[in-house]
């Protein structure tokens, strides 16, 4: 895991619930690092510079797109 590289950034878990599943989908290589210490305390995911998304450097491309995806065609937006 150590060549893996951060992709995305994210402040809160609940961000990142419904990108872990769509990442399972396609069944693709990746972790969260922070989300456990976010979760416990979330006070401290800014501290700890936030929950961050680290993939394979293979899986780029594919992460980027569903990214965009979700960030442009997302159905879940609060209102």
């Amino acid at each position: 895991m150590e060549a893996f590289i951060t992709i995305a950034t994210f402040d809160y878990v609940h961000e990142i619930e419904i990108l872990k599943h769509r990442l399972d989908q396609e069944s693709l290589q990746y972790y969260f690092e922070n989300e456990i210490m976010s979760s416990i305390a979330p006070m401290y995911s800014t501290a700890l510079g936030g929950i961050k998304l680290k993939i394979h450097p293979n899986d780029f491309e594919t992460v980027k797109s569903i990214l965009q995806e979700m960030k442009y065609n997302n159905n879940l937006k609060i209102v």
